[in-house]
């Protein structure tokens, strides 16, 4: 079963912490070996991973599925968009939304310049 890039991220840093309270990428090893259920081919590309890139890694939110509905035209344009720029859709609307919740501007308002007095 394949990892999740969560899970991904936590092996790989626990493989670090290993590693440096070991000294040993073969005592890192065995421990995720013990430790994760894993083989110890796949332990040793964590251990592997874990020693190129040599600090911890951000472990990113877990994604779920979140139904809206969207008109045909606006979805036909996401999708032509995603074509032209190879993106995925999720990542497309993602960035959108994060960009339009930290601006905090409501929709289909300008937003409005301040007044200096």
């Amino acid at each position: 079963m394949k990892s999740t890039k969560s899970e991904l991220t936590q092996r790989i840093n626990a493989a670090l912490s290993l590693i440096r309270k070991y000294k040993s990428t073969s005592e890192a090893t065995n421990m995720m070996v013990e430790q994760y259920s894993i083989s110890k081919r796949q332990a040793y590309r964590y251990v592997e991973q874990a020693n190129k890139i040599g600090e911890q890694v951000a472990v990113p939110d877990p994604k779920i599925a979140f139904t809206v509905k969207l008109s045909q035209k606006l979805i036909q344009r996401l999708r032509e968009h995603a074509k032209h720029t190879e993106k995925k859709l999720s990542t497309i609307v993602t960035q959108s939304l994060e960009d339009f919740l930290q601006n905090g501007q409501e929709p289909g308002r300008k937003k409005q310049k301040r007044s200096r007095y």
